[in-house]
């Protein structure tokens, strides 16, 4: 059978194209090392580069990268079941091609029924190829397994959680789960920037009700929400006791503009 490979959606366009400009970029993200931390959880943003890699980078900079990773990301572009994982193949970028961990994805969908086999959802989504090349420079042997998170049926979410913690609380190696998200959308700077604390300030306390809870009261458009609360849920399952903000910024911070701005927002969990 011929081993599926996911061409790059948005290369070009999300980052650069070109291997040497794109490595060059990721370089230039990357923050001078201070003590790394093996991470139980994280959430990183997936906008263009120009505005989220420096958020990113300091992101993965802070972090041990282990040989394998789950990254959940939201549906943008609508297709594929609500939860949709690609166990097979590998996904290209510019820097080469990332291996699906084809076992550690067998294993979650043993785990969770909730799980469907599909490589539709995958094909068009930036939310999981804009994290690769990070992860990329960082380890050059990682594998990966891609998870299209495309509901907000917290119940759902959270039975998601639960049997992906439940699976990973009796692992003896150490695998990452990476939720990819950009926080609030297309308001002012000055409103994005409370609106986003709400939120972030739920994922410090680890809570991942009061997140669902205070981004539907309080209409935080925060695209990986889904991600994070599943994230969030299973990391309870790893004795999670604290996270940590890495570094916060909104898309004014590079174009200048405040008055409609995205928010970025870096955050380690353990």
């Amino acid at each position: 059978m011929t081993e599926l490979i996911r061409h790059p959606a948005v290369a070009g366009r999300f980052y650069p194209a070109d291997t040497y400009e794109l490595r060059s970029a990721v370089i230039s993200y990357s923050s001078p090392s201070k003590k790394q931390i093996s991470a139980i959880g994280c959430v990183v943003p997936h906008a263009g580069y120009v505005y989220s890699g420096a958020v990113a980078g300091a992101v993965y900079s802070r972090l041990n990268i282990p040989q394998r990773c789950i990254v959940l990301c939201p549906n943008h572009t609508g297709k594929g079941p609500p939860l949709s994982i690609m166990s097979r193949g590998g996904w290209e970028t510019p820097l080469g091609v990332a291996a699906i961990a084809t076992g550690l994805a067998d294993c979650l969908m043993e785990h969770s029924p909730l799980l469907t086999e599909d490589s539709e959802a995958h094909r068009g989504e930036h939310g999981v190829e804009v994290q690769l090349p990070f992860l990329q420079a960082r380890r050059v042997d990682f594998a990966f397994v891609p998870i299209v998170v495309g509901t907000r049926d917290f119940e759902v979410l959270e039975a998601l959680g639960n049997a992906i913690g439940e699976f990973l609380a009796v692992q003896t190696e150490h695998i990452l789960m990476i939720a990819s998200s950009d926080m609030n959308h297309y308001e002012s700077d000055a409103v994005t920037r409370v609106k986003d604390r709400m939120a972030i300030d739920q994922i410090l306390a680890l809570d991942a009700r009061e997140l669902f809870d205070v981004a539907m009261r309080e209409k935080i458009s925060m695209c990986g929400l889904g991600p994070t609360v599943v994230m969030l849920t299973a990391a309870k399952h790893l004795q999670a006791s604290k996270a940590e903000l890495i570094q916060y910024a909104t898309s004014g911070d590079v174009s200048g503009d405040r008055d409609m701005v995205v928010g970025y927002a870096g955050i380690a969990v353990r």
